[in-house]
């Protein structure tokens, strides 16, 4: 991750307005903030099938499928990946391949090293120039997490399956059970840093040359309840922004102009810097892929609340 630094001036100079205009990813940023098509990010259930079918995206390259379903109430996705999962998917351990140990003053999911997640991933079987394909049955709300991190490694095609496990489901495609035939390994080479982020000693500058947003629940942002983490509220300046309000019905994100007015109207500019957090860096990921949708550059803080709050130095706010 490219992580920025912690005075605000050197905030707005590393990334505004000199990122404004550059093209990050499929989509391009500029004053205006053009809307990039939703497959630059996302895939629907359809053109995984197709895919598959094909043996490859005709924009993309092989398909490689990773299951990443994980909850903060059932984190072991394994049960349910072998009760059924898309055909060829890999299973990926969220807590255990999409973060590494840590102390409590490092947040509950610390970022792997570089060399980690490669060895995890060539176990997943990716290889060079794939087109990676990440679900979960939680909205993208768990896959956005391997959507970020391998996006932040290096592998430019990294496709979210939008409307998550239900989508395919609903499709009336089929499913595969048991934990299926072990990948042939990868050969994927992973660096670091193709995704902006911020450490702890930044994040607070955020909110002060643009906007902070928290991707956590309403109520755990104001400090009506903290369930896991050790003190209530939100970083001083933060906006509430619940990721989950980022999906229809469906489960399915909102289309591009609707996320775009979402964000406008809490804060969010093209010519400002843009942070998101949530509790441990998972969802937070989810609300990036969001602003990436609607045409933002988000800067990611994966720390999160996990870590803030574990410093007893650091300011908390609450109420809204």
């Amino acid at each position: 991750m490219r992580v920025v630094g912690g005075l605000s001036d050197r905030v707005r100079a590393r990334w505004w307005p000199a990122r404004r205009g550059a093209i990050v990813g499929h989509q391009h940023l500029s004053g205006s903030a053009s809307v990039g098509p939703m497959t630059a990010h996302l895939t629907t259930a359809a053109e995984l099938h197709e895919a598959l079918a094909a043996g490859r995206y005709g924009d993309g390259g092989p398909v490689r499928i990773l299951d990443v379903r994980w909850r903060l109430d059932r984190p072991d996705g394994r049960p349910d990946f072998r009760a059924g999962h898309i055909p060829g998917a890999a299973y990926v351990d969220l807590d255990h391949e999409l973060a590494a140990p840590g102390a409590p003053v490092d947040g509950r999911h610390p970022l792997p090293s570089p060399a980690a997640l490669q060895r995890s991933a060539r176990t997943w079987g990716v290889h060079t120039g794939d087109t990676v394909v990440v679900y979960d049955d939680l909205g993208g709300m768990s896959a956005a997490r391997a959507w970020w991190m391998l996006r932040d490694a290096g592998i430019a095609d990294v496709r979210v399956l939008d409307g998550a496990l239900r989508s395919w489901t609903d499709a009336g495609f089929a499913l595969e059970t048991g934990d299926g035939p072990a990948p042939e390994p990868g050969d994927v080479v992973l660096t670091s840093g193709a995704m902006p982020a911020v450490g702890i000693d930044g994040v607070a500058a955020l909110a002060a040359d643009g906007v902070l947003l928290d991707a956590r629940a309403a109520e755990r942002f104001r400090g009506d309840v903290e369930p896991i983490d050790p003190r209530a509220g939100h970083i001083p300046g933060a906006i509430s922004a619940p990721t989950a309000e980022n999906l229809d019905e469906s489960g399915r994100l909102l289309d591009p102009a609707a996320l775009r007015a979402r964000f406008t109207a809490l804060g969010a500019r093209s010519d400002a810097p843009v942070g998101v957090y949530c509790g441990s860096g998972v969802t937070a990921s989810h609300e990036a892929l969001a602003l990436a949708v609607a045409g933002f550059e988000p800067i990611v803080y994966p720390g999160s609340w996990s870590q803030w709050s574990n410093h007893p130095d650091r300011p908390v706010a609450t109420g809204a």
